[in-house]
């Protein structure tokens, strides 16, 4: 029922299907196993989506439909990039799926592709960056990528499943070397990145008694944890007690540039999940938190009270600055949608979506909120501008445009932050922090 399951997550409707999965795992009656194999197959699928693309175009001549090409995806996600998965068990169990799903007349099918894409694959790299799979240690005996030197947008697109417009822009910023550095870096689930809120060493010997192993992150707060340790983190003393909470050293460097102070109003836009309305509340400020989105708005207000500093904060559902239209704050928090792209090894979807219909929407939205934001600053006061993106127009543009619109605004300081899955940090991001004058 695995197969199954994760075939039904990659045809969701939904433009994020990862959220759909805990609800269609439940439906199915899987185990916490199960769901994490679920979770791995559909996470590898969205990841790695443009290779398995180039695989199948190799391999089949005519284009199947796409409920076929999903079985076919998860099919090769578990030949060739989980490694616990007998051979003979992924394609049978895939099988399977395919018979209760969309029939068994497709069955020799997808099993014929399946095993044919097995005949063609050697141990090892050729060096032919046309047929070897890029952090796997397989080759093909053919070539399934499009050459990267005479295409090399649409080999990253093939290879490091980066869509051409994201490969031509992070080409154009960080030339060819820092793009497929990212992109490989994408590839990956991030590990999973906790905040101390203690003695961080005494965390670590707590969660090594809990069975989880850490390893010290960037920031001087920050443990690294492998992704599997998730239940195994949530289930702690550490956690339910409030001496730790998961969030990303960008998101935590993001909150920690506010400066909040004790006794200070501030408002958080865009609060949920939580993660930063936490830091800025543990300063002793009084934090007005809002957010559109009321289940997501429910897991802040858990967060908060699992660390004890909801009596500090109160929530609001709302659309930007809507529920407060008459206050003002010393200082404004605005984690910003954007798109992503500083994230894409958390939300491996948004690379697909990323085009300049969607970066024109979130322009639009962004320009909205910091507008509203900039609003309800006192003069003197700050705010912090902030999103989980690598694009100026959502970053640098955004601010430098704000700026030479409202002259009454200076740039104190702002920082990029670029993932890198070597050393980390695993989550990039971007942050400003502005001024309002004291004149009024």
């Amino acid at each position: 029922m695995t197969r199954e399951a994760a075939w039904h997550v990659l045809r969701s409707a939904s433009p994020a299907p990862m959220r759909d999965l805990d609800a269609i795992c439940a439906r199915a009656g899987l185990d916490a196993r199960d769901v994490g194999l679920v979770r791995a197959i559909c996470g590898t699928e969205i990841r790695r989506r443009g290779t398995l693309r180039a695989i199948v175009n190799t391999f089949v001549p005519r284009k199947p439909k796409p409920d076929l090409i999903a079985h076919l995806h998860i099919g090769l996600v578990q030949l060739l990039f989980l490694d616990r998965i007998p051979e003979h068990a992924a394609v049978s169990e895939t099988s399977d799926a395919v018979a209760r799903t969309v029939g068994s007349s497709k069955v020799p099918f997808v099993n014929g592709v399946l095993r044919t894409v097995l005949r063609a694959r050697r141990e090892g790299h050729s060096g032919d960056a046309r047929a070897d799979l890029v952090d796997r240690p397989f080759h093909f005996d053919r070539e399934v990528f499009r050459d990267p030197a005479k295409h090399p947008l649409l080999w990253a697109e093939d290879a490091l499943s980066l869509p051409a417009p994201l490969a031509k822009r992070w080409t154009r910023r960080y030339r060819s070397h820092g793009m497929e550095a990212l992109a490989r870096t994408f590839l990956h689930e991030p590990p999973l990145v906790l905040r101390a809120l203690g003695d961080r060493d005494a965390l670590v010997a707590e969660l090594a008694e809990a069975g989880v192993g850490t390893r010290p992150g960037t920031h001087p707060k920050a443990l690294i944890a492998d992704p599997g340790a998730t239940a195994s983190v949530v289930s702690s003393g550490a956690f339910r007690l409030g001496r730790l909470t998961i969030q990303g050293e960008a998101a935590a460097r993001a909150a920690e540039l506010v400066d909040a102070k004790e006794g200070e109003e501030v408002l958080d836009l865009c609060c949920a999940p939580g993660g930063k309305t936490a830091i800025l509340a543990a300063t002793g400020a009084k934090v007005w938190a809002s957010d559109i989105d009321e289940t997501r708005l429910e897991r802040a207000r858990e967060t908060a009270a699992r660390l004890g500093v909801d009596e500090r904060i109160t929530f609001l559902v709302s659309d930007g600055t809507a529920a407060v239209p008459d206050r003002t704050f010393d200082a404004v928090l605005v984690d910003a949608p954007c798109t992503n792209t500083a994230v894409l090894g958390a939300r491996p979807e948004a690379r697909w979506r990323f085009g300049p219909r969607t970066l024109a929407s979130v322009e639009s939205l962004q320009t909205r909120l910091l507008q509203e934001a900039s609003e309800r600053v006192r003069p003197g006061g700050r705010l912090v501008w902030s999103t989980c993106s690598l694009e100026p127009e959502e970053n640098q543009r955004r601010v430098a445009t704000f700026l030479a619109d409202h002259p009454d605004w200076t740039l104190q300081t702002d920082h990029q932050i670029l993932p890198d899955a070597t050393k980390g940090p695993f989550d990039g991001g971007y942050a400003a922090l502005l001024v309002r004058s004291t004149a009024p």
